[in-house]
């Protein structure tokens, strides 16, 4: 399927490995130009010339913390005009919600939450007024299945999907959509760090945790973030200008529920 979105613009937050950079591998095969982001500069370039190299388009890499206004303005300064916009941060590390200040409270909704509402105030009037848009959110399955030790991410992930609720059904009519995509366990860095730390506690091989977490997913695996990419960039296609304000979970059926 041609998607319709050869030549736009795209910037792809924290998009230098995992999710980020299948999303943005997968917009640069549909013809975008993508500035790719994040904090380690040589990675950043690595990916960025990889990108580039796989599907000859032209790939900025822009390394900076999006979560300061120095680190956003560089963003738009790479790209003044995106056409398309992925927001993605890292969340907080698992930590009993009892153990957690009050700075890391509002460094974590800062983070999750507020960071994507600045972006997309820079950028969705432009949007509106060129009549394209598509806005992608990167939050996470525990918005709808909340996950012990992770209620700080949660919370400020499920903040920033209640905030945006509103905002989208208000830039619909201008071709302007945003939507959420929700991963669950994928195989990435992140991952099989969480898989590391979780043997080490637990006195078992990281094969045997990966498995064990394995059989509680029904499509019996992790998921493969090319996967994950696909959905966005499909979600940033013209074809899905009367999809909006939506939450796409993309876990393999773990969530066991029927909406």
């Amino acid at each position: 399927m041609d998607l319709g979105i050869k030549g736009r613009k795209a910037i792809v937050c924290a998009s230098s490995r995992g999710l980020g950079k299948a999303c943005a591998r997968a917009l640069a095969e549909a013809g975008c130009e993508v500035v790719v982001n994040g904090r380690d500069a040589k990675k950043l370039e690595a990916t960025a010339n990889e990108i580039a190299g796989l599907t000859g388009v032209k790939v900025i890499p822009v390394a900076a913390d999006v979560a300061t206004p120095e680190g956003q303005k560089a963003l738009l300064a790479a790209c003044p005009q995106p056409d398309i916009l992925v927001n993605n941060n890292a969340g907080p590390p698992m930590r009993d919600f009892r153990e957690l200040t009050r700075q890391q409270m509002i460094d974590g909704v800062i983070a999750n939450m507020i960071v994507a509402v600045e972006l997309i105030q820079k950028v969705v009037d432009p949007m509106a007024q060129r009549r394209f848009g598509r806005i992608i959110n990167i939050t996470s399955g525990s918005v709808k299945a909340p996950i012990a030790g992770l209620d700080l991410s949660s919370g400020a992930r499920a903040g920033l999907t209640g905030f945006l609720a509103g905002v989208a059904r208000t830039v619909a009519e201008k071709n302007v959509t945003i939507n959420n995509l929700l991963p669950g366990p994928f195989d990435t860095d992140r991952l099989r760090s969480t898989l590391s730390k979780t043997a080490e506690q637990k006195g078992k091989s990281v094969t045997q945790v990966a498995a064990d977490r394995i059989s509680t997913i029904p499509a019996k695996r992790f998921g493969d973030p090319a996967e994950f990419g696909a959905a966005c960039a499909f979600l940033c296609s013209a074809q899905a200008g009367y999809i909006t304000g939506q939450n796409l979970l993309i876990d393999g059926g773990t969530f066991n529920g029927a909406f």
